[in-house]
């Protein structure tokens, strides 16, 4: 390993980074909108739910009912109807989630001691709404029966009666709730896969495509000062994009790391070491830069978004894309960044993760080394 070399190497590709406009683009324009992207338009939180009441009733429980619902931080009530049909065309038009039907009599039926249904229709063309709304309106219904019940002792004089079960919840890690704590952690590590894997990925192969790599093949320099000279720019960049964007969740959405700092940064310069190792092999084997740009999508930025348990959970998937998820360099990171941040985890629980992303850097570099050696170097 030659230090000359490798810092000429270096000097001349950022020369080209900074002249390039493009390169700079996607190097810090492309994060800073991802993370402004990912965490104000993606969230996962369901609230707001918008609920078209049709009330046949009009008395003043059904009122109450209504005025409860409305006063809930999760149903905003926007159409007070007569008619189901006028209910169920909001949900046809997608201006309301759900609808409920309060039918004549319901007060009358209540009051005289008798069951008295109520019909709720949900919109379950988004599961995963449906599912945490029907999950709202149920314990909402709950709540108010009990409400119910208590009057129903209070009016004959009977006492109340406690619950065989006191369940009560505390919630551990992400006490808020909010979805934006993973959000913003987990977008951390596709940023550093763009930067590291998809530009690096036209490295080399650009090389080749200008005609220069045989001038730089009958240069005294070997394949381990060709890759880390290549790799060095990219590498600081990646790491610049991963302190500005901790500095943006901080900042913008009050994300911090609960955990310690520097095994953040420790985790993050073997997964940027990774994903420039990544993008450089691709370079080096495909030697065209718009396959090799279209292969590092496909290989590096995908699996890194579907496969790495950021948005989709992993447990729902075949065993076949769980298998595939394990040679995932970006499962590991978030695996990572999710024990610091949610958890304040430290070393001894994440180890593990750290080895796999540190296994992994080395086998991709040895490979980038073999081949690069093969073509000369």
């Amino acid at each position: 390993m030659n230090l000359i070399n490798i810092k000429a190497i270096a000097r001349k590709e950022y020369y080209h980074i900074i002249r390039d406009f493009r390169s700079l683009y996607l190097a810090f324009i492309i994060p800073l909108l991802l993370i402004l992207m990912f965490g104000y338009a993606l969230s996962l939180d369901v609230k707001d739910i918008r609920v078209a009441v049709a009330d046949q009733d009009r008395t003043d429980m059904s009122r109450d009912l209504i005025g409860r619902l409305d006063a809930s931080d999760y149903f905003d009530v926007i159409a007070g109807l007569v008619s189901s049909a006028d209910a169920i065309e909001l949900l046809d038009r997608e201006e309301a989630t759900l609808a409920i039907i309060i039918p004549p009599g319901w007060t009358s039926d209540i009051r005289a001691d008798r069951q008295s249904p109520i019909q709720i229709i949900l919109d379950g063309s988004d599961s995963n709404t449906a599912g945490i709304t029907n999950g709202y309106i149920t314990a909402f219904i709950e709540s108010y029966n009990k409400k119910l019940m208590l009057s129903f002792l209070n009016r004959n004089g009977m006492r109340e009666m406690r619950m065989p079960v006191d369940a009560r919840v505390r919630i551990w890690f992400n006490e808020d709730m909010e979805s934006r704590n993973f959000i913003v952690p987990g977008i951390i590590a596709i940023i550093i896969m763009i930067v590291g894997a998809i530009l690096t990925s036209l490295v080399i192969a650009r090389e080749y495509e200008n005609g220069t790599m045989e001038t730089i093949l009958s240069l005294p320099i070997n394949a381990s000062d060709f890759f880390i000279g290549k790799a060095l720019p990219y590498f600081f960049i990646g790491f610049v994009d991963t302190l500005i964007s901790v500095l943006m969740g901080q900042v913008l959405f009050d994300v911090v790391i609960k955990g310690s700092f520097w095994l953040m940064i420790l985790a993050s310069t073997v997964y940027i070491w990774t994903a420039v190792g990544l993008g450089l092999l691709l370079s080096v084997i495909i030697k065209s830069q718009l396959v090799a740009n279209q292969a590092a999508v496909l290989i590096s930025y995908l699996p890194s978004l579907l496969l790495s348990d950021f948005v989709f959970p992993l447990d729902n998937m075949p065993v076949v894309l769980r298998l595939i998820s394990l040679v995932v360099p970006a499962r590991y990171f978030i695996d990572i960044l999710n024990g610091l941040y949610l958890r304040n985890l430290g070393f001894g629980y994440l180890w593990l993760d750290y080895l796999v992303l540190l296994v992994m850097c080395i086998i991709i570099a040895n490979l980038a080394f073999r081949k690069l050696r093969k073509e000369g170097l």
